[in-house]
């Protein structure tokens, strides 16, 4: 790790601007950003769980929903490397830009002509698409607003944000739904484009980054071999995979369990709000919360807990006992989310942040493609249950094994 570090600039990251002190925040670049990603998280809350919901509707086999959620991670995995590549040039407030275009032309597309198998496979891949352009680029933004000593309030504000976004999206799907087992899915790809027009406001209002001056350019690409052999950074990638895998899973898989359940889609709708409720609590406390504890431990903790959540819900619980569940994977969520992403900013070398950030997103697309099409065979074998036995089993495996290799480090 040490030999990448010395080939690469070690101070701030391209685009920060020069003579800025490293505890000083750009509040400029911040409070745009903060709002694109809580816009985001709302309409992809939306267009997923919609998305589940009109596949219902058609009647599908349960294995398509794992297709159909597969392809939003499908394209993203040819396209990250590119993608951080492109970032690292100084292009990250511009890939945000592209993303907010294809959300909205995305959104469109699902509320006029969703309504056959081919059109949500299309429409899906290019939500896909755009929400891995702004997820680089929301990271990428994060770091250039401030230096290391503000960069843990950065992130807790970014993250706090996406907490928000990810409450907002479920909470208009249960103010929708009133008590109807299926919601009104026109209503919601409505709701969903509308609101998709915000994050191209909020895009364009962030700035590009400033030109660097030609001594200050690194000319040197770091090989992905070279980056991947950084010591401990194997295991927080994967523990990043498992992490958003599971919550990718639990937002796709919850409308099948409340139909197979007779749980009406505004309890879906809630029970998802509360899981965002309660991850944004945890992340209002995680700088002060990984002082105490430690990165390898609360790694741990944080990911039994969602483990032992998700066994929960496969279990033939009341709801009561659900939205308790859903509490504490909120929290532990909340938190193991936070640390799958700032692991990998504490290991990532400055000038090659961009490209470690988007195989940080390659490992999680490559995870959602592969993980939800082996949890519709297995859906389709044993029932909704066996995925939440999977990822609960996942979650435990993988926060075991970040523990143990940063015991060894």
């Amino acid at each position: 790790m040490s030999s990448i570090r010395d080939k690469l600039q070690p101070d701030a990251p391209a685009g920060v601007d020069a003579g800025g002190r490293a505890g000083d925040i750009d509040y400029r670049l911040l409070v745009p950003l903060v709002l694109n990603s809580a816009i985001i998280q709302a309409v992809y809350a939306i267009m997923r769980v919609t998305t589940s919901y009109r596949a219902i509707e058609l009647d599908l086999p349960v294995i398509w929903l794992g297709v159909i959620s597969a392809t939003f991670a499908l394209l993203p995995v040819f396209l990250a490397i590119w993608v951080g590549r492109f970032m690292d040039r100084g292009n990250d407030a511009r890939a945000c830009w592209i993303g907010a275009g294809l959300m909205v032309i995305a959104c469109a597309g699902f509320r006029l002509g969703a309504w056959s198998t081919t059109t949500l496979l299309l429409l899906t891949a290019l939500l896909g698409v755009s929400h891995m352009f702004m997820m680089a680029s929301q990271q990428m933004l994060c770091i250039r607003c401030a230096g290391r000593r503000g960069r843990d309030a950065v992130f807790g504000n970014y993250l706090v944000a996406s907490a928000i976004g990810q409450g907002l999206g479920p909470y208009i799907i249960a103010w929708s739904s009133g008590t109807a087992r299926l919601p009104p899915t026109d209503r919601l790809f409505t709701i969903g484009l509308v609101i998709s027009f915000a994050s191209l406001a909020t895009a364009a209002a962030m700035r590009p980054a400033p030109k660097l001056k030609e001594h200050e350019r690194v000319t040197e690409v770091v090989p992905l071999r070279e980056l991947m052999r950084q010591r401990g950074l194997m295991a927080v990638l994967i523990a990043s995979v498992i992490t958003i895998t599971s919550q990718d899973l639990l937002t796709v898989y919850l409308p099948l369990l409340g139909a197979a359940n007779d749980i009406t889609a505004r309890d879906v709708g809630t029970l998802l709000t509360v899981r965002s409720v309660f991850s944004l609590v945890s992340r209002m406390g995680y700088v002060r919360v990984i002082r105490l504890v430690g990165r390898g431990p609360l790694t741990l903790a944080s990911m039994l807990g969602a483990a032992i959540s998700f066994a929960c819900l496969a279990l033939p619980i009341p709801l009561s006992a659900m939205f308790a569940a859903m509490t504490v994977m909120g929290f532990s969520l909340g938190i193991a989310t936070t640390l799958s992403l700032t692991n990998v900013v504490d290991l990532a070398a400055a000038a090659a942040i961009g490209t470690v950030m988007s195989l940080r997103i390659t490992g999680n697309r490559v995870g959602q493609v592969a993980v939800p099409f082996i949890a519709s065979l297995i859906a389709a074998a044993t029932g909704v249950g066996g995925i939440f036995v999977i990822i609960a089993l996942s979650l435990a495996i993988s926060g075991a094994t970040v523990h143990l290799n940063r015991q060894e480090t």
